[in-house]
């Protein structure tokens, strides 16, 4: 069985966008592959965090995880932080990057551009993330179009540490979300819709409740011509809004089309408020029951476990190719 491995940061809920391109995938893969999934609150302190906000981010998104449907008995699921081989793998592959490749990076260009000073971290955090996939001997890594780059520099570091130190890395490959599974935001439709968008309008969290929702898809952009139909170049805001009506409804794209040929945009964005509502309402009693229970802390620990035993032995591998520390028998 191959190994996939994931991490997303606690930097804020996760939206309807990462639920339909990323957890409902997750739910298919976690059937067919051996799955690590990382809560990477590592990566989030490369930005000022307010600390109680991170730590209740950190536990509502292990949370949402599996409230969206994944069996903690079928995966790993765990917080970075509590596996420290993370960031001592995160160094050793700090150690053979260059300053020019980590400066080319597109999300340090975007994060840094305008600001006074930036963390050292944020330059210096992709091989920490090649680390967090190379510990698990990674085969396929399912990431958006924004984070390809990463595991491009992933598979440099990994052939680079092979050539000059000892085979011992898995080279992964890039899974990019199925065709359909972007969703944009509401708001600027030529735009993915982002947990971090300071637009609220823009954006919808799997913990929205019924109103918000209605109320946010009601205000969605669309364009003044009335029709119901797909065209992603012309109509960017209804064509997003249609495509998640379909993933959601499971109904194909020409048949929405069709329901809707003489109805206005009010009735079509009624019904997808319902469709949206009928998936996300489930999900939240889950989220609830589990944020209540010892349940959640007892499936972290579990996946900690796993995750610190499975790592600490590539960590060994490494450490001893690279020469550190004392030869043990």
């Amino acid at each position: 069985m191959k190994t996939i491995f994931s991490g997303i940061q606690p930097s804020g809920t996760i939206t309807l966008g990462n639920y339909i391109g990323a957890m409902k995938q997750f739910i298919e893969l976690q059937n067919e592959y051996n799955c690590f999934f990382c809560i990477v609150d590592q990566h989030a302190i490369t930005v000022p965090q307010d600390r109680l906000e991170l730590r209740k981010n950190i536990r509502s998104l292990a949370a949402l995880y599996i409230a969206c449907g994944i069996d903690p008995d079928k995966v790993t699921l765990f917080i970075q932080s509590e596996v420290p081989a993370h960031a001592q793998a995160g160094w050793m592959m700090q150690c053979i990057s260059y300053i020019g490749e980590l400066e080319r990076m597109t999300q340090f260009k975007d994060k840094s551009a305008g600001k006074d000073a930036v963390s050292a971290a944020l330059l210096t955090y992709p091989p920490l993330m090649v680390a967090d996939i190379l510990l698990y001997s990674t085969d396929i890594v399912p990431v958006g179009d924004d984070q390809k780059q990463h595991i491009e520099l992933t598979r440099d570091l990994a052939e680079r540490f092979n050539k000059k130190y000892n085979e011992i890395f898995t080279i992964p490959e890039i899974r990019l979300p199925q065709v359909g599974a972007r969703v944009m935001s509401l708001q600027e439709p030529n735009k993915k819709m982002s947990k971090s968008d300071p637009n609220k309008k823009a954006t919808i969290t799997m913990l929205d409740d019924p109103k918000q929702i209605e109320k946010k898809i009601k205000s969605a952009v669309t364009d003044s011509e009335g029709i119901v139909k797909y065209d992603k170049e012309n109509k960017p805001g209804l064509s997003n809004l249609l495509s998640i009506y379909s993933i959601l409804s499971k109904r194909s794209i020409s048949d929405l089309e069709a329901a809707y040929e003489d109805k206005g945009y009010g009735e079509f964005k009624a019904d997808l408020a319902e469709v949206v509502v009928s998936e996300i309402e489930p999900i939240q009693r889950k989220y609830h029951a589990l944020m209540e229970s010892s349940e959640l802390d007892e499936i972290l620990d579990r996946g900690a476990e796993k995750a610190n035993f499975v790592a600490g032995k590539m960590l060994k591998k490494m450490e001893n190719a690279m020469g550190l520390g004392r030869k043990r028998k």
